[in-house]
């Protein structure tokens, strides 16, 4: 009866395959070169946080302040800062739906649109109930934005021999890991990645581009008749790597990459004293259209004290940028082994220094990721870093695609505060950005074909400045198509 039954349905999904392939084929020519995929994750999301965090007004909210009006630092309130001795619960959101179009002669374009419940570069996560942006809340409806949208123009088309050029908003083109690209970064411009086979089992690859950041606003300062000079931000990054098949189910991957952000830095302005919050200094640009948290900050305008501000006590309306240029030296690892089929055994790793980071120069001007004050009215010196590195184990199905398939996770990490840029980042460790050490457990199990289950816990400790610690638990109900 079990072998009847077994048969059965095989047969009745070799007929439904069938039916499919013959609706394609009858569909006009045009039509069967659009390819839909798409995905939705209902997440249960727990952040707790431990006794002993500093909520004394240790932790400002550089991104709140830098995305809304400057800061008067003269003031008797404290600046927005980031929540770290409530614990939240949340029920998060994520939609995904995408199409990919063959254009022939190599040819693509493709799109895909996300939920959001803002514009973040790492997450498309949706908090449902939140109410932000006018958009939330009693069971109102959520924002879509634009996630994906690129040409692309692929010759070769072979695992091994392949040369990709893609153009507009697409995925990260290098291999790396999330202590420096979250999973849900996107990037515009322009990528360039081959692949040749040399010799039997040994691929190299290469990968690189150029990749604008921020570009100013064409008015900018809105309010002046004449205008400031541009702020421009780009990346331009490289990678060489290769694919490397050591022996019978053993495989290795291993690259290295740099990557150059010009003018991310924040730069201090020409002296000027702003009457008031909408007088824009020269410099306001360099701060970040977006940040997490854990990069140390520096103050940008370079304001003169005079009688309209009472001798530098009031108005003293502040911005913030970077404290420190970025110039990112990347070694990643991958050992996958394949002996124990269809289980999968991966260790991997990644390592980053940032080799414009100079510890003398941010400790004159960081405002944060400080330690223990020398003395009354005196800072502690600058106790931040250059280091981010990563190590973990995973083992399980190569894929969660059919049911029973699992896989398992572990891994630890330490990212110092100025490693990598915290906009860019891991949005769930440690709740986003830098600064922060400690380990991630990971388990998940397909319950019917592409639909899975898993949970993950993040533990996460802060490297320099006050103490801040928190545990991230996750759970995830995902389905695609």
């Amino acid at each position: 009866a079990q072998v009847r039954e077994e048969l059965k349905q095989d047969a009745l999904a070799h007929a439904s395959d069938d039916k499919i392939a013959k609706v394609a084929g009858n569909l006009p020519e045009w039509a069967q070169r659009f390819r839909f995929f798409g995905d939705i994750r209902v997440r249960a999301e727990g952040d707790y946080f431990p006794g002993g965090n500093d909520n004394t007004g240790s932790f400002p909210n550089f991104n709140a302040i830098n995305t809304g009006s400057p800061f008067d630092v003269s003031g008797t309130v404290f600046s927005p800062q980031i929540n770290v001795d409530q614990d939240r619960q949340r029920i998060r959101l994520r939609a995904r739906l995408g199409v990919a179009v063959d254009l022939t002669d190599g040819f693509t374009v493709g799109m895909r649109i996300a939920t959001g419940e803002n514009n973040s570069p790492v997450t498309t996560n949706q908090s449902l109930g939140l109410a932000n942006q006018a958009q939330g809340g009693n069971f109102s409806k959520y924002a879509i934005w634009l996630d994906r949208g690129f040409i692309r123009y692929e010759a070769g088309g072979q695992p091994n021999q392949n040369l990709t050029v893609s153009a507009g908003r697409f995925d990260n083109p290098f291999f790396s890991t999330d202590i420096i690209w979250d999973d849900d970064v996107g990037f515009d411009g322009l990528a360039l990645t081959a692949r040749y086979e040399v010799a039997k089992g040994v691929t190299p690859f290469v990968a690189g581009g150029a990749f604008p950041v921020f570009n100013t606003d064409f008015n900018f300062s809105s309010n002046r008749p004449d205008k400031f000079e541009s702020s421009d931000k780009y990346l331009y990054g490289g990678q060489i790597g290769a694919d490397v098949k050591v022996g019978k189910g053993v495989s290795f991957r291993g690259a290295v990459a740099y990557y150059y952000f010009e003018n991310v830095e924040g730069r201090l302005s020409d002296p000027y004293t702003p009457l008031n919050a909408q007088d824009a200094g020269n410099t306001d640009n360099t701060r970040p259209s977006f940040s997490q948290k854990g990069n140390t900050y520096r103050p940008l305008r370079n304001i003169v004290a005079n009688a309209n501000n009472n001798f530098g006590t009031i108005n003293q309306y502040q911005y913030f940028g970077l404290a420190t240029p970025f110039e990112n030296l990347a070694v990643t690892g991958k050992l996958t082994y394949d002996g124990f089929e269809p289980v999968r055994v991966t260790l991997f790793g990644e390592w980053i220094k940032n080799l414009a980071f100079n510890k003398g120069d941010i400790d004159k001007i960081a405002v944060n990721n400080r330690g223990p004050a020398g003395g009354i009215n005196s800072a502690g010196a600058f106790d931040g870093g250059d280091i981010a590195w990563i190590a973990g184990l995973n083992v399980g199905t190569a894929e969660l695609i059919e049911r029973g398939n699992w896989g398992l996770g572990f891994n630890y990490r330490h990212v110092e505060s100025d490693a990598v840029i915290d906009g860019f980042n891991d949005s769930d460790f440690g709740l986003g950005g830098t600064n922060v050490k400690g380990f991630t457990l990971s388990g998940a199990v397909a319950i019917s074909k592409n639909v899975t289950l898993g949970m993950r816990w993040f533990s996460a400790d802060s490297i320099a400045g006050p103490p801040a610690k928190n545990d991230v638990i996750l759970l995830d109900l995902s389905a695609k198509f």
